[in-house]
């Protein structure tokens, strides 16, 4: 891996380069070095292009062997064959120039030479007359478990933002869903009974959480219509639904097992899956079909290497809701194929137009479902990682699998008990956000500023959302036939003071769309849609498309 910034961002483009002459996208280039033995995720292949990490040494050969280029001219742009002869250090420190000195492994040898090029994140200067004394120190580097995890939500776009606040420069982030800085307040209930708890909530809970909480969440499915017989041993507590998510994968999966994945996604499942080991493998929700599951396309993806399904629902990051039509469709899928479901279902409780949304829990109890939701967005205490998991259908053939999440629920001791303390009274009290989400409303209005303002602009196009506080709008590639979204979406960020995430950071496959968050104030909505359509104007005339 290059680590100096100029060379990684020129290896970036000589990587993306040669997929593009091959004729390949990154998720196809992935796919390829898969199948060759090389396992590597499509995240993985755009932190490559994008320089946010260098090429991984161990997926070199591969990498180049699939491009058709040598390994030398991949990395360092050398026309001649990477099949150098011993660097030889004297002849090196014989030049009169000063040199950085590669410290990963102390590479001597040909083959170490050309497959580990890391040099420290700030090179260690050294003359020629020093060059050959002392140790050198080796790099400490991050895992290669992490090569293959990508989270642009809180990636270089948002680093770039910090950076210009810190500059004394406004910027509005229409990038995360986080309610607490956009002015929706928590209910005052809810605060109010943590705090008489806090005495009580001072040392650890049971490693799945305080009984009184557990039975909140199993009483809220089964008014729902749970199916199956459940009790509070079925309920895990966790630190939000992103520590229950990741808990999960790695109790689940083995190295080379396989998840499917909705495309786009919350990129967190992704993430979740390369870190254990495993694949994602992303099924098509089609767009043409209000961002639908494609249901063809699951079936298509399935392998003997298949555990589970992933179903979002309400969808992040599009805000679709799902028919009960597409998921009873779902899960007869994971019926014949003894699938886990696993059921995502954090924004059930902000749904727009008189919606109602149906848990996968209520559908079936002959499939293994795993249901995840929280606190965080519905009641507007994220800072409090209140979230659950709750097993429900078919577990008698489970009992290992429900072990190891016992073992991983009771090796992190427990989650937050100060959070624990606000499920009873939040899940039981008055459900403050159908205030904010009736045509009143002021998520309703927000939504409706957002898709009407998109939707004006040339060249984009955007479905409604009926859950969630997203949308996902499409960019016409004849109007804006962009390359790199990522890059697309910085420039919104450096020359509007407007951040937003781009589509592959969701692991869309195309370079179209990007994921607007509507939470601001109308007042603050308008302003960002003004720079939206000044930026898009901007854009059309650079591409000879107004």
């Amino acid at each position: 891996m290059m680590a100096d910034d100029k060379t990684k961002s020129t290896q970036a483009e000589r990587l993306v380069q040669l997929r593009r002459d091959k004729g390949m996208t990154a998720e196809q280039l992935a796919q390829a070095m898969t199948a060759a033995g090389a396992k590597v995720s499509r995240g993985a292949i755009s932190n490559w292009e994008r320089g946010t990490n260098g090429i991984v040494s161990s997926k070199l050969p591969t990498l180049a062997r699939i491009l058709g280029c040598s390994e030398g001219y991949l990395l360092r742009g050398e026309l001649e064959s990477d099949s150098k002869s011993d660097v030889d250090l004297k002849n090196i420190a014989s030049d009169n120039t000063n040199v950085y000195v590669e410290s990963d492994e102390q590479a001597h040898s040909a083959s170490q030479i050309t497959h580990t090029t890391t040099i420290p994140s700030t090179p260690r200067k050294i003359s020629p007359n020093n060059l050959m004394s002392g140790p050198f120190m080796n790099t400490i580097k991050k895992s290669d478990k992490l090569q293959n995890v990508c989270y642009d939500i809180r990636g270089p776009l948002l680093q770039t933002a910090n950076k210009m606040e810190a500059e004394g420069k406004r910027i509005l982030k229409l990038n995360i869903g986080n309610p607490a800085p956009f002015g929706l307040e928590a209910p005052h209930e809810i605060l109010r009974d943590v705090a008489m708890n806090l005495p009580e909530a001072t040392g650890y809970s049971d490693s799945q959480g305080i009984f009184s909480a557990r039975k909140a969440v199993l009483q809220y499915y089964q008014s729902k219509g749970l199916l199956s017989a459940v009790d509070v041993r079925d309920v895990y507590l966790g630190n939000g639904v992103s520590e229950l998510i990741v808990m999960t994968l790695q109790a689940l999966m083995n190295d080379g097992d396989e998840v499917l994945i909705p495309m786009p996604d919350y990129p967190l499942w992704t993430a979740a899956t390369n870190l254990a080991g495993g694949t994602a493998v992303h099924y098509r929700c089609n767009e043409e079909d209000n961002w639908h599951p494609d249901i063809e396309d699951i079936k298509s993806k399935i392998t003997s290497k298949t555990k589970g399904i992933v179903v979002i629902n309400p969808n992040n990051p599009t805000g679709a809701l799902y028919s009960d039509e597409v998921l009873l469709q779902i899960i007869e899928v994971a019926k014949e194929h003894d699938l886990i479901i696993m059921a995502d279902e954090i924004y059930d409780r902000i749904l727009y137009d008189d919606m109602e949304h149906t848990p996968m829990s209520t559908l079936t109890d002959e499939v293994l479902v795993l249901s995840y939701n929280g606190l965080s967005k519905s009641h507007r205490i994220a800072g409090f990682r209140a979230g659950w998991m709750m097993i429900s259908g078919r577990k008698e053939h489970a009992a290992d699998f429900i072990e190891g999440l016992d073992m991983l629920a009771s090796m992190r001791l427990c989650s937050n008990v100060q959070g624990q303390y606000a499920i009873q009274t939040a899940m039981g009290g008055y459900q403050s956000m159908k205030d904010l989400t009736s045509k009143k409303g002021r998520l309703y209005k927000q939504r409706e500023l957002a898709v009407t303002r998109l939707n004006a602009i040339k060249g984009i196009s955007c479905t409604m959302p009926q859950g969630a506080f997203y949308c996902f709008p499409k960019m016409d590639p004849e109007i804006y036939p962009i390359k790199d979204d990522m890059q697309f979406m910085m420039d919104l960020l450096l020359e509007e003071n407007v951040l937003m995430v781009q589509g592959t950071g969701f692991n869309w496959d195309k370079h179209d769309h990007f994921r607007l968050v509507f939470l601001p104030n109308l007042h603050d909505l308008e302003d960002a849609m003004d720079r939206l359509d000044r930026f898009f104007a901007k854009k059309r005339k650079q591409f000879g498309t107004d």
